[in-house]
């Protein structure tokens, strides 16, 4: 038998398998939802301690969610190792999301594969409580080693709670995060210089945090950039260590540094820009000594990728769902300071 017709059933019978995971972790993310609402319901009437039907609710929805992750995490591995047969050098054409917001699960899972590691160890900042986050897949499918950092003492304590935490080598850190404090902060994970990955995302002054960083010199870097601030201008928001970016501004569009910038930055420190997910939002960068051919680099003007999503608040903090062009009118004028000559300017 040919092998070619051999490879197409294969590949039907392993997308057949994708379809029906998708379909079994709907319906057990439908039943989650009830089982949370009955337990609410129950919590209304009595207390936790004192009921034995909310005690055996939360079992219940403690199971199906780790269910729900076990399924979801035997997806993402059928998909790396269909991603593993690709020769394609761009980034996107490897993404899929396991616990990212969009694609970086299988860009991650791409890269680590591309690149020599040496200590399977990951930093990731402004992860919320790390349910959604860049190395959630990376700490439970390839059991790396991670620390975490949100300035929420609460997201902090919900992901301790987790009934998968104490399974992995995972710390969690809660501060918020300044170039005055980042170094200290990050010398309590205790991992060697050589870092596995390194993801920063934290809505604010991304760039001066990065900037500030001088111990670690990780394998993979990746940096959220505002797409909104274009793809020409190097700019940044001005160093703030209190900002907080629904504060600074309404729209919740004035925050962090153009991908220019950031690639201006990394550049500097030694790193390639490789590519950016389809979504646009975040940056995937290479150390420039592990650079592959399985990578392609790329200049910023290349890699950027306008942003999908309509994130924007009205004065009122609601959603005003804007896009496109309109999004920079409405922080038009705003200060922004040029990270190359250093002289604010505006946008």
């Amino acid at each position: 038998m040919s092998p070619i017709p051999l490879i197409r059933n294969v590949s039907k019978k392993i997308v057949s398998m994708l379809q029906q995971l998708t379909g079994l972790i709907k319906q057990m993310a439908a039943m989650l939802q009830q089982l949370a609402g009955m337990l609410q319901t129950e919590l209304g009437r009595v207390h936790l301690g004192q009921n034995l039907m909310v005690r055996e609710l939360v079992q219940q929805r403690n199971t199906m969610a780790r269910d729900i992750d076990l399924l979801k995490m035997s997806q993402g591995a059928i998909l790396t190792e269909l991603n593993r047969t690709k020769t394609s050098r761009n980034l996107r054409d490897y993404d899929f999301k396991v616990f990212s917001q969009w694609g970086e699960d299988g860009i991650i899972q791409k890269l680590i594969h591309s690149v020599e590691i040496k200590n399977k160890t990951f930093i990731e900042f402004g992860v919320e409580d790390f349910t959604e986050s860049n190395c959630r897949f990376l700490l439970m499918k390839d059991f790396w080693k991670g620390f975490v950092i949100d300035g929420s003492k609460e997201n902090m304590d919900r992901l301790r709670s987790f009934p998968w935490y104490w399974m992995y080598e995972l710390k969690a850190v809660e501060s918020f995060i300044t170039r005055e404090n980042i170094n200290d902060l990050l010398a309590q994970s205790g991992f060697d210089s050589d870092l596995g990955l390194l993801s920063i995302d934290v809505d604010g002054v991304d760039y001066f945090i990065l900037e500030t960083i001088e111990y670690f010199r990780p394998r993979i870097l990746i940096l959220e950039y505002n797409a909104v601030f274009g793809a020409e201008r190097k700019i940044s928001v001005p160093y703030d260590a209190a900002f907080f970016r629904t504060k600074k501004h309404y729209s919740n569009l004035y925050f962090g540094a153009s991908l220019p910038a950031l690639t201006h930055l990394a550049n500097k420190k030694g790193y390639v820009l490789v590519g950016t997910t389809a979504s646009g939002g975040n940056a995937f960068f290479v150390r420039s000594d592990l650079m592959t051919d399985a990578l392609l680099a790329h200049t910023a003007a290349e890699g950027y990728t306008a942003s999908t999503w309509r994130e924007s608040r009205d004065p009122q903090g609601n959603l005003s769902l804007i896009s496109g062009e309109k999004r920079y009118d409405a922080i038009r004028g705003l200060p922004v300071i040029n990270v190359e000559t250093g002289q604010m300017e505006t946008l």
